[in-house]
């Protein structure tokens, strides 16, 4: 099985994914860098690889470049990515536990889901809702990393965008299971 592009962009963002988490979480292993460089350099990290899961998913279908390891691996170094951005965060308490744990339980509960109908031959493509969430979820990691005002506010915004397409979620499996 040979790498294409979009595959690669995928695996940068698994490699991304665990160093964003240790620069969030292991700060004193970093006592010689100012706090606020840990944040730039996590906030890089993470602008990098969300332009990574932009690029690699257009790119695949622009250049009709769609693979069944694609297929597992862009999900996968997504949900890898919100899981370090999102327990980090909450780790040095910037994110809301709670807030985290809904986001979490969704992201787990509609993953098994479409596994799920991907078993009985069923692809449950992503919403309309699901992009926005997608969006809400980087911009409110992006604002809670630096710290920035309206983060809380954004990080509960994400939440009930991810909610919502979750509900969508399981409304559209409900229809395809009739």
């Amino acid at each position: 099985m040979r790498l294409n592009l979009p595959n690669a962009l995928a695996l940068i963002r698994v490699f991304l994914a665990p160093l964003l988490f240790i620069l969030l979480i292991q700060r004193d292993f970093f006592e010689s860098i100012h706090i606020s460089w840990l944040d730039y350099y996590a906030a890089l990290i993470f602008v990098i690889a969300s332009i990574t899961d932009f690029f690699d998913g257009f790119i695949a279908r622009k250049w009709n470049q769609k693979t069944k390891l694609g297929a597992i691996l862009d999900p996968l170094a997504d949900k890898m990515l919100t899981l370090a951005a999102f327990l980090g965060l909450m780790l040095i308490g910037r994110a809301n536990p709670w807030a985290i744990y809904l986001i979490l339980t969704r992201e787990f509960f509609i993953t098994g889901l479409r596994v799920m109908a991907a078993s009985e031959g069923a692809n449950i493509a992503a919403s309309f809702a699901g992009k926005v969430k997608t969006v809400m979820q980087m911009i409110a990691i992006g604002f809670l990393i630096m710290d920035w005002p309206l983060a809380q506010f954004l990080l509960w915004i994400a939440v009930a965008m991810t909610l919502y397409s979750g509900w969508e979620y399981i409304v559209n499996f409900t229809k395809e299971d009739e």
